[in-house]
């Protein structure tokens, strides 16, 4: 383990006083109870970062060079394509004014920038830190989030490059930054990690090649929701969390964790067919409540996109552990449609519409003249895509989701859907969740007008990725949330486009019509919001902790004294 502390010890009584935990006394607060903790990357690379015609890590040649307008259009020839960048926490007010900024030590861990599925901020289930996932990686180094780690070694991934996971968590009372590698998602990416009663939970994804069952059963039982000691986490290699089913070295079916092809309870039918192995794991988001972790799928071509509870309920409570056979399963009433599923029902409903294109166009005369009748196009099939999820109480859970992610250039935004984007309600009725109502006003289809003025094009708001928030003294909830965006430049990763803070205040009158979203900031072009948390009150320091650092502080301030007598 890493650690920087961003408070250098001055004497040997000092350091005495921040092992026993003083620290909310002895030292301000560097995030105060209730103000907002945002992650946020900013691409550091300039032009010379990468050189036109120069071989990429993923396969390709760079058709742009490494100024921060031009240099994500070289995911055209390396879908891996990305920079590693730094991470920095913003503390800002609820009405989102900038306090202060804490930079990430880049000598132990980076970001990479256009991974838009990275750094999710959760604060640990004793309310002293706030932990996020990135890379141990230097600046601007190329591919890493799709790079092998050491102990998981893909032979066919395009990316050659190797790179550790690192978990990253701020002492919330000291502001010290400890950091542990892990040998997780390799190949891919680790989205978010929640520290709970010393160990860390994970969720991400692996992979990157075309590997064999072998390959893929390695990368399987490196994916989903991974676990490690917080305190003792040895050479780096974490566990997954989840029931093993099916057959290990086969390249379909072999999930650590849920499968399509397990038994959905309700129906007492398997969910589906057997998928490509290790990716019906492929997560997103997390949070704990009541002391049982839940999590999202939102992306991907296998399983399905929707909320999952993982373990018994109550699993973390009195210092609990999740085990690693754990059952992964959907929350009774979310989507249990397959993500093939839904693909397949909108590919139908396109080329429909590519159909209705060309008869149209062949028939415009025609159907003026009011001899021939238009063909009408429909929309695809709405899917969802969970992200965030933030539990309001027991009853009452908010989803976010990011939209579809489908670019608004005049081609492709005839195929994109809005139906499900932005913030989901949900209600817990009789044991089966429903959801009430979804939030969109002021968000979704938002123009960015200095996102376009730096940019050149125009960058829209197309849901949300992470989001957090709080219930109020009148029932009413508050909450804070990452946006995403798309935008109708088609040659770039949409990632890099600067996306927003937003919040959004829903009481028990409020409806999707009358009830709409704040901007507390907007990220500069070459900068990206991440995750966002909500500092919690002090952890009370105990009595005798009290009276032994006041008594030090009391030693201390009398040896000044005399010093300076």
């Amino acid at each position: 383990m890493k650690t920087v502390s961003k408070f250098p010890a001055k004497t040997a009584l000092v350091v005495a006083i921040l092992s026993v935990g003083f620290t909310q006394s002895a030292l301000a607060d560097p995030f105060l109870a209730g103000n907002l903790i945002v992650s946020e990357t900013i691409y550091g690379g300039i032009a010379s970062t990468v050189a036109i015609g120069q071989t990429l890590s993923g396969g390709g040649k760079a058709v742009a060079d490494g100024s921060s307008l031009n240099v994500f259009k070289n995911e055209v020839p390396d879908p891996s394509f990305g920079v590693s960048s730094a991470i920095l926490l913003k503390q800002m007010t609820t009405s989102g004014t900038l306090l202060n900024t804490m930079a990430i030590d880049t000598n132990v861990m980076t970001t990479s920038f256009a991974s838009k599925s990275e750094l999710a901020l959760n604060v640990s289930t004793d309310g002293k830190s706030v932990s996020f996932m990135g890379y141990a990686a230097p600046l601007n180094q190329l591919d890493v989030s799709n790079s092998n780690t050491s102990q998981v070694l893909d032979s066919t991934n395009p990316v050659t490059t190797t790179n550790a996971r690192a978990i990253g968590s701020v002492n919330l009372g000291t502001g010290a930054l400890s950091v542990i590698d892990v040998n997780a998602y390799s190949g891919n990416n680790g989205r978010a990690a929640i520290e709970a009663n010393g160990q860390y939970y994970m969720v991400g994804n692996a992979g990157n090649g075309s590997g064999n069952g072998a390959q893929l059963t390695a990368l399987s039982n490196n994916t989903g929701v991974q676990t490690i000691s917080a305190t003792n986490p040895g050479n780096g290699n974490t566990m997954a969390v989840g029931l093993p089913q099916g057959t290990p070295g086969s390249s379909t079916g072999y999930q650590a964790g849920f499968s399509m092809a397990q038994i959905n309870p309700l129906t007492g039918l398997a969910y589906g067919t057997a998928d490509k192995t290790g990716k019906d794991d492929n997560f997103r988001g997390e949070t704990i409540f009541n002391n049982t972790l839940f999590v999202t799928k939102g992306s991907g071509s296998n399983g399905i996109d929707t909320v999952y509870q993982v373990g018994a309920t109550g699993a973390l409570a009195n210092g609990g552990v999740i085990p690693s056979n754990a059952a992964i399963t959907v929350l009774p009433g979310f989507n249990v449609a397959s993500e093939k599923a839904v693909e397949a029902a909108s590919a139908l409903i396109v080329t429909a519409n590519a159909a209705a294109t060309t008869f149209n166009t062949a028939n415009a005369a025609a159907i003026t003249a009011g001899t021939v009748t238009a063909h009408a196009y429909q929309s695809p099939a709405a899917s969802s895509h969970p992200f965030g999820i933030w539990f309001g109480d027991a009853n009452t859970l908010f989803v976010a989701d990011e939209g579809d992610g489908i670019r608004t250039d005049a081609v492709n935004i005839l195929n994109k859907v809005t139906t499900n984007a932005g913030l989901q309600e949900w209600q817990n009725i009789g044991g089966t969740w429903t959801e009430t109502q979804i939030f969109q006003t002021g968000l979704v289809g938002k123009l960015d007008a200095s996102a376009q003025a730096a940019l050149g094009w125009s960058v829209q708001e197309d849901g949300l990725r992470n989001i957090s928030g709080q219930k109020n003294a009148d029932g009413s909830f508050t909450i804070y949330g990452t946006t995403s965006t798309v935008s109708n430049e088609i040659t770039h990763d949409l990632g890099a486009d600067p996306n927003q803070i937003v919040a959004i205040n829903i009481f028990g009158n409020s409806t999707a019509a009358n009830t709409s979203f704040t901007v507390l900031q907007t990220a500069a072009a070459g900068a990206r919001f991440g995750g966002v948390a909500i500092a919690p009150a002090a952890v009370p320091v105990p009595a005798a902790v009290w009276l032994f650092g006041t008594g030090l502080l009391g030693l201390m301030g009398s040896a000044r004294k005399r010093a300076k007598a």
